[in-house]
């Protein structure tokens, strides 16, 4: 059973930093009622996240309603890379209420051209159209339809597609059915038997194989039932890391990924809901594995908030589909387009891909630091740039332990910083990328502090 957080407000130590206010009980007052009130009228599925109710936010801060000043190490779930509330997105949201244009349908409009022209030059050399959209999900959608369009365009005899155990690609049919989370599609009632999912690299797994040794025995074995990759494979999507615990893969395993996709004529896709957008120290995640996809699919930092997700890849590509057959009512509308190219604006002007950088490798440092004193309780701290995860196991049984992270979440909460709870035995970290040196040390002091105190009360 999941953890269950309280809603009943806690007298907590009092506190005042430059970052930080704690000043009454926690959840303070008011959130109950509300929390309640949308258990009665909003599906349960919305649910599971830290009691907060959230009043406003700035840059690296949440403040709740009676004014409790919290450190935000979620970027609410990864998207605002760019810091709430950033002053070129509000402004530039409010010109175009002021103009006003806020939908258009396909029609076109100045700012969607002048978006779509710097988004396909921030993706860099070999991407050339974009699709954009609302919802990540929509985008792994439409991504596998252009994959198993481009297999009919080659006259695969399959379409067949090739992704990963416990991968996440959205909640959408197609999207989890690409997903390895067996339990997350039980309600489809069916699997899609040309979606083959190989086994993930995890760090734990691998036992001192290399990634593309690991990467071919997994091939061999689809090969062993039947498929021929020329004939029965038209494409293969990656999540750029493993969402809930920031799980890369070895350089070898994508390198070797690419190759085979390469020789064999399959559509590379990378999920990049996570990681694109600067979040782990470069532009998009799959640039830490020097190889080139074919397709991304990209979302939440792209809005920075606001509803907006796109496709991008090679012009032959993106073209399969004829006139009118993958369109959306709302996407490319110009208030999204106006605020997407705000983000990349602030993303250059700020030097936020060296910034996550940067400050990266002092969060990831500080954390194996804490790793180091935790008496064998850290598992592995993983992530690159400013995305990062602490698991978490039982010393003595060297058994996940899921528990001993909710109770830390928790016990940071209380101190003034949010962080991620996965519901797993991980804890996830992700600041804006604009968060400040000092408020990044403080954040981290704050986990080690909450670590210690959990650990002796257990």
């Amino acid at each position: 059973m999941a953890y269950q957080f309280s809603r009943i407000p806690k007298k907590v130590e009092t506190l005042s930093t430059e970052h930080r206010i704690i000043k009454t009980e926690i959840p303070c007052s008011g959130t109950k009622d509300v929390l309640d009130k949308l258990d009665e009228y909003e599906s349960r599925s919305m649910h599971g996240q830290i009691p907060i109710l959230w009043d406003s936010a700035k840059d690296f801060n949440i403040f709740d309603i009676k004014g409790n000043k919290f450190i935000d190490f979620t970027s609410a779930i990864f998207f605002s890379n760019i810091g709430h509330s950033n002053t070129r997105v509000t402004s530039t949201m409010q010109e175009m209420l002021n103009k006003p244009i806020l939908g258009c349908y396909a029609y076109g409009n100045e700012v969607r051209q002048r978006y779509l022209k710097k988004l396909v030059e921030f993706c860099g050399p070999g991407f050339d159209k974009a699709f954009l959209l609302s919802a990540g999900t929509e985008t792994t959608e439409a991504a596998l339809k252009l994959m198993r369009m481009r297999g009919q365009a080659k006259n695969k005899k399959r379409l067949g597609i090739i992704s990963f155990e416990n991968n996440w690609h959205g909640r959408t049919m197609g999207a989890q059915m690409m997903s390895g989370n067996i339990k997350q599609k039980e309600w489809v009632g069916y699997e899609d038997k040309d979606i083959h999912h190989l086994s993930f690299p995890y760090p734990w797994t691998l036992n001192k194989v290399s990634g593309e040794s690991f990467f071919l025995k997994n091939i061999d074995e689809l090969i062993k039932t039947g498929i021929n990759p020329k004939n029965d494979l038209c494409g293969m999507i990656l999540e750029t890391f493993q969402g809930w615990g920031a799980v890369f893969y070895p350089k070898d395993f994508v390198k070797a990924a690419e190759k085979f996709c390469k020789d064999n004529d399959i559509v590379l896709t990378f999920d990049e809901m996570q990681a694109g957008f600067a979040r782990t120290g470069k532009a998009f995640g799959f640039q830490h594995y020097d190889v080139m996809p074919d397709l991304i699919c990209c979302g939440k930092g792209m809005g920075n908030g606001y509803p907006l997700s796109g496709v991008i890849g090679k012009r032959d590509i993106m073209d399969l589909p004829e006139v009118g057959n993958m369109s959306s009512t709302h996407s490319a509308n110009p208030m999204a387009c106006a605020v997407g190219l705000a983000v990349i604006e602030e993303i250059e002007s700020r030097n936020l891909i060296e910034e996550s950088n940067r400050k990266g490798k002092v969060l990831k440092d500080r954390l194996n630091q804490l790793k180091q004193t935790s008496n064998g309780r850290i598992s592995y701290i993983l992530g690159e740039g400013l995305i990062a995860a602490i698991l978490f196991k039982d010393p003595e049984t060297g058994e996940a332990d899921g528990l001993i992270a909710s109770k830390i979440a928790e016990k940071c909460y209380e101190k003034g910083l949010l962080v991620v709870h996965t519901g797993r035995e991980s804890i996830k970290i992700g600041p804006p990328l604009t968060i400040t040196d000092e408020a990044l040390l403080e954040g981290i002091s704050v986990i080690a502090e909450s670590f210690n105190e959990v650990i002796q009360e257990t």
